[in-house]
């Protein structure tokens, strides 16, 4: 694994010092930096219908810095986001006390990315991506419950993507492809791993989370296939956006993890209990309905999915009406309370957002 490290630092590096070695300037900056504050309130009191009064606060910022050169474009991009909704549980009347807070948004998305073209619209790039999220996240037992479960925090998990890609670019849209990429999961928590989500780093054989000495494993590298396509159309209707991504990764080492003889052993009664497996995820409906899958269906259920997409609303150059939908594919996420890997994030709201954009001058 360190080599591998070792590889993709050298490469960057190296990518790094074309861009420190012009001595004559050839190309020019970009930039666009886009705070956004999104607000959503409601109230209710002696309302016959009933309802729950509710708070929603948004911040988010997405930043665009682009370096185009004569050979090459470095494009990096920062996208964060972080939320807090309050209710007022018994509508306590005017001036009544919020009693449940909870998360609405929390989302950390840094992407840097060196491109040359080759032929026409096709070229090779290498790519760094981090995904991560900024405060801890939390299982709740009911609407009153202020104190649930963590599932997940601050670099735990946290995931990070190099890849070195064929690449086909369009204006709009583009699409790359690379066949040796490395995927590095993190997870700096113990209290998460003794708990049962450790999100696919895997703890030396026989771990115990009661065992006092215990060693934990922080990190997991996985070294696969990766799909990225992309697309980003302003005014595809007057003043409407779209920005569509689906990121597609296969770990070559996830056949081995989801322990398929082993499943096959169980629904066929080979084996007497889902603890003497090394896959522990699901049910035993669930390990019978896995039992039956063939090949393709194996390989689609062990493939990571992150599908996002955006529709942004310009009433001004300030106010916006946003439309978001997220969905995750990952089999190293049981689900929190259920077993289950689909996970879905939709958000919709008005914004006031801000925008400073630098146009790159040639020198």
């Amino acid at each position: 694994m360190k080599r591998f490290y070792i590889f993709y630092a050298a490469l960057l590096m190296s990518a790094v010092s074309v861009c420190a070695q012009e001595d004559t300037p050839q190309g020019s900056w970009a930039t666009s930096s886009t705070p956004a504050l999104k607000f959503s309130e409601s109230m209710f009191n002696n309302w016959s219908s009933t309802g729950t009064s509710q708070l929603d606060l948004n911040v988010v910022f997405f930043g665009n810095y682009k370096y185009t050169h004569t050979r090459y474009v470095w494009d990096n991009v920062v996208d964060l986001g972080f939320g807090q909704a309050w209710q007022d549980l018994d509508n306590s009347a005017l001036g009544g006390r919020f009693e449940s807070r909870r998360k609405s948004l929390d989302k950390i998305d840094l992407t840097s990315a060196i491109s040359w073209k080759a032929y026409k619209d096709w070229g090779a790039s290498f790519t760094a991506n981090l995904k991560t999220q900024f405060a801890p996240g939390y299982e709740y037992s009911g609407a009153g419950d202020n104190d649930g479960k963590m599932v997940s925090a601050f670099f735990a998990p946290a995931y990070l993507t190099t890849a070195l890609s064929f690449e086909y670019k369009k204006p709009d849209w583009s699409v790359s492809l690379s066949f040796l990429t490395g995927k590095t999961t993190f997870v700096f928590n113990n209290d998460l791993i003794d708990s049962g989500y450790a999100y696919g780093v895997i703890q030396e054989k026989g771990f115990d989370p009661t065992d006092p000495d215990r060693k934990h494993t922080h990190a997991y590298f996985a070294l696969g296939s990766y799909v990225k396509a992309q697309y980003l159309k302003k005014d595809i209707l007057p003043s409407l956006d779209l920005y569509a991504r689906l990121e597609l990764f296969y770990d070559y080492k996830k056949p081995k993890l989801m322990a398929w003889g082993e499943i096959k052993d169980y629904a066929d009664g080979s084996i007497a209990t889902m603890s003497d497996c090394e896959y522990k995820l699901g049910s035993d409906e669930t390990w019978q309905k896995l039992a039956g899958y063939n090949w393709i269906q194996r390989r689609v259920f062990e493939t990571d999915m992150d599908l996002e997409v955006k529709l942004d609303y310009r009433f001004s150059s300030h106010i916006a009406a946003n439309l978001a939908l997220n969905l995750k594919w990952d089999t190293d996420f049981s689900g929190m309370g259920r077993w289950g890997h689909l996970q879905v994030y939709q958000m919709a709201g008005l914004q006031v957002f801000f925008s400073w954009k630098t146009p790159g001058d040639k020198k």
